[in-house]
């Protein structure tokens, strides 16, 4: 069993780790995947004109503001203060009034029972201690008939290799991730009934994601000559490295996963 103060270590080091990275969060030169798939989620989440919508763990509202455009409102939600602040700013600045950026804990929403037709949120249950309450409270919080949509970077158990260890060694506030058929369970056991699921692989370039996450020199050296001793034949690192250009990228497989709340 956890003990209550390995969760306040926890919650401080990831509130430590997106306060030192709300300005780079959503930087299409750094963050170049997380931009560019946006659309993609939005779509997945396929969003009505009358949507009440929940962004859970927003980091600086990224995914609010693509949902905002075609929703009636958004609620973007995050613990960490940096990251609410640079999305306000970002939202202000592009003229988006349907969002209300607000703090609270992603594993213990401060809002009523089925307060929305739809719940989202993306990259955030690979870093928080109990991704099962976090799951639960997304289902809790949405109304009947609505929809819940989860999108996060998950491992494929099949593959040899430890993807969360060289995470972790880039960003302290990585977790681990779980498996799509994870999340799945995680959903349903809160009450939600399966709709559909996109799963897919996403190839990046090495330099600019540590860059983003400002992982120091040792550190970004260390992961790069792993990765590259991995193309050499040393022991795979699950990240499954290749090279585009002559410089080194790696592999992740993201989910999105979308389930309903019966009526």
């Amino acid at each position: 069993m956890r003990s209550r103060d390995n969760d306040v270590v926890r919650h401080d080091l990831i509130l430590r780790e997106f306060a030192r990275q709300a300005g780079s969060f959503e930087d299409a030169r750094l963050n170049g995947a997380f931009t560019r798939h946006l659309q993609r989620l939005v779509d997945f989440a396929r969003p009505d004109p009358e949507d009440v919508c929940l962004d859970v763990a927003c980091g600086t509202g990224l995914v609010a503001r693509g949902l905002a455009v075609r929703t009636r409102h958004v609620t973007a939600l995050d613990a960490t203060p940096e990251m609410l602040e640079t999305g306000k700013a970002r939202a202000d600045a592009e003229g988006v009034s349907n969002v209300v950026f607000q703090r609270g804990d992603a594993a213990r929403l401060p809002f009523l029972d089925g307060s929305f037709s739809l719940v989202i949120s993306r990259f955030s249950l690979h870093h928080v201690a109990e991704p099962d309450k976090v799951a639960a409270e997304m289902v809790r919080v949405c109304r009947a008939g609505g929809r819940v949509v989860v999108a996060d970077m998950v491992i494929k158990p099949e593959l040899p290799g430890d993807p969360d260890r060289v995470e972790r060694l880039r960003d302290p506030s990585h977790g681990a991730m779980l498996g799509a058929e994870a999340i799945l369970r995680l959903l349903t056991s809160a009450g939600a009934a399966v709709e559909t699921s996109d799963v897919f692989d996403v190839e990046r370039p090495l330099r600019p994601w540590l860059e983003q996450a400002g992982t120091g020199g040792d550190v970004a050296r260390q992961i790069e000559e792993e990765l590259s001793g991995e193309l050499s034949g040393d022991a795979p690192t699950g990240m499954r490295p290749l090279t585009v250009d002559g410089e080194l990228w790696f592999t992740q497989t993201w989910a999105h996963i979308s389930v309903t709340v019966p009526s």
